[in-house]
């Protein structure tokens, strides 16, 4: 299996990620109700973040076909890779300012999806600098990575899904905007964070439900290739 695949899904499902778990009741929540994938957060300002023996109890904790994905903000290759081996993750998620090398050395040891803003810096062909990593499209905020409940540039993720091996949608999703979001982008897998939760961190499992409920009733039409 490789990096970009996870163990459980079928090959046209798409993948559902939740992120910012904190405990592992929540990730045990995230595992019963179907998501495929997990993000444990380790950015110090986060809201959200863990330390990684909390993290690697959680992930002991969970069945093995939940994947665990690390969030990382900024930082060193090195260091991240001793953090995610410390937590015991087996893909990590990397935003800011982390060049395509650092992402291909990581890449020998782990998943590695490369997060992008949709800012108005973005450009579809971006991706293509990271064709070894999976990419996540997140909503741009000034100060915080992830989490926001910003909604992310739907058209510009449409446009980047033809150069990304396997494309990740995140910013603003709920259970009630999923199905057209798919719709529009017709992504691999979704990301969501706030709109699942009771405060920052703490999961509300009825919200995830629902979630995963919408991602699974909706309709993914095609992919585009590149022109």
């Amino acid at each position: 299996m490789s990096h970009g695949q996870v163990a459980g899904a079928s090959r046209d499902a798409i993948r559902i990620k939740i992120c910012g778990v904190t405990t592992i009741a929540d990730a045990l929540a995230c595992a019963t109700l179907g998501a495929d994938m997990i993000g444990l957060n380790f950015y110090p300002k986060s809201a959200r973040c863990i330390q990684p023996e909390t993290a690697r109890a959680i992930v002991e904790a969970v069945p093995s076909d939940l994947q665990s994905v690390g969030v990382f903000v900024d930082g060193d290759a090195e260091i991240i890779r001793q953090i995610a081996q410390t937590a015991g993750v087996r893909a990590v998620q990397l935003h800011g300012h982390i060049s395509p090398d650092a992402c291909r050395d990581l890449a020998r040891d782990f998943r590695v999806i490369r997060a992008f803003c949709t800012d108005t810096c973005f450009q579809p062909t971006d991706v293509l600098s990271f064709r070894h990593c999976d990419i996540l499209l997140d909503a741009h905020h000034p100060h915080l990575r992830g989490g926001t409940g910003l909604t992310c540039d739907w058209a510009a993720a449409r446009a980047a899904l033809p150069y990304a091996r396997f494309l990740i949608l995140s910013g603003g999703l709920n259970a009630h905007n999923a199905p057209d979001a798919i719709a529009a982008v017709a992504p691999d897998a979704v990301d969501v964070c706030s709109a699942v939760e009771r405060a920052p961190g703490i999961k509300d499992h009825s919200a995830i439900k629902d979630f995963i409920a919408a991602v699974r009733g909706a309709s993914r039409p095609l992919k585009a290739t590149p022109a």
